[in-house]
């Protein structure tokens, strides 16, 4: 009973270190790096001009609103409408960034539904005679 008992624990044993997954805890540095690399890559994403509206907060409290006017290699760009003051973001200060531009598949699949809806009223007024 006691050879069953210890054979069992050691397989569960075994079994628990060949599926068990390590989590690696990387330091602040190294997860900053991660976030300012994720950030510019929205940005860029995202784009430039007056139709790349966004709402950032920084790691120090502050709040900008406004347009991407320009992306650089470690910062962007924040043009105020309101004030008509540019703001300089580094990337690695950044805590949040909203984007609010639609993608060219966003206006394409808008397109194709306000064309499918207006086929279909076409359609409906058609049968209705």
């Amino acid at each position: 009973m006691f050879k069953k008992t210890l054979v069992l624990g050691l397989c569960v044993a075994i079994l628990n270190l060949c599926f068990s997954t390590s989590a690696v805890a990387g330091t602040k540095e190294e997860k900053d790096v991660k976030f300012a690399a994720k950030v510019r890559s929205n940005i860029q994403k995202l784009g430039q001009g007056k139709e790349a509206r966004v709402q950032v907060k920084l790691k120090d409290g502050t709040k900008l609103k406004g347009y991407v006017s320009q992306i650089n290699e470690d910062s962007f760009l924040v043009m105020n409408d309101a004030t008509g003051t540019a703001t300089d973001v580094p990337y690695s200060q950044t805590k949040q960034v909203k984007g609010n531009n639609l993608s060219n598949g966003a206006w394409i699949a808008i397109g194709v539904g306000i064309l499918a809806a207006v086929i279909a009223i076409i359609i409906l007024a058609g049968n209705s005679d």
